[in-house]
């Protein structure tokens, strides 16, 4: 869709829902606040990953499991968008970060870790994390929506090209 400018805009988590009036349509997080005026399609499920410094033992397993963080210290953001629980972890001496990038720098420095989407782990990428796929941690839904109101021929065609149609299928 040549003729229609495309512009990227990061939109925080709890924002999502209200910054749905100031877009044509957005990638969310689920769950977002559903309502009659929604459009929501499904898109994928994101992995868990457990992000953690470059020096730490957990760096030594490929895959981790929620066990395998008992008695670390476990940073949750302000932003944080999974919830993950972790019996027997250690809560963290000090306010929680703002924001995720602030949480991993937080653990590059050596202290904790913390559980984000692999999204996420990637978009905050350093040379002093690293990160484990969380077998059993929760995943996050990511899903295109947009308001029914914003409802174009161009929103239409874009959701036509998400579902996989082409010029030639039919709906």
């Amino acid at each position: 869709m040549p003729h229609v400018p495309l512009e990227l805009r990061e939109i925080a988590v709890a924002e999502q829902r209200a910054q749905l009036s100031e877009v044509d349509a957005a990638l969310v997080r689920l769950p977002v606040a559903a309502s009659d005026d929604l459009h929501v399609i499904e898109l994928y499920d994101e992995q868990p990953v457990v992000v953690i410094s470059v020096d730490s033992h957990l760096a030594a397993a490929e895959e981790l499991e929620t066990a395998d963080l008992a008695g670390e210290v476990v940073i949750v953001p302000t932003d944080d968008v999974l919830g993950a629980q972790v019996p027997d972890a250690v809560p963290p001496a000090f306010a929680p970060p703002a924001d995720t990038a602030e949480a991993i720098a937080t653990v590059a420095a050596g202290v904790g870790v913390v559980i984000v989407p692999m999204s996420l782990a990637r978009a905050h990428q350093r040379r002093d994390v690293e990160y484990r796929v969380l077998r059993d941690g929760p995943v996050s839904t990511v899903a295109l929506s947009w308001l029914r109101e914003r409802t174009t021929a161009d929103v239409e065609t874009f959701v036509g090209i998400v579902r996989g149609r082409t010029a030639r299928s039919s709906r």
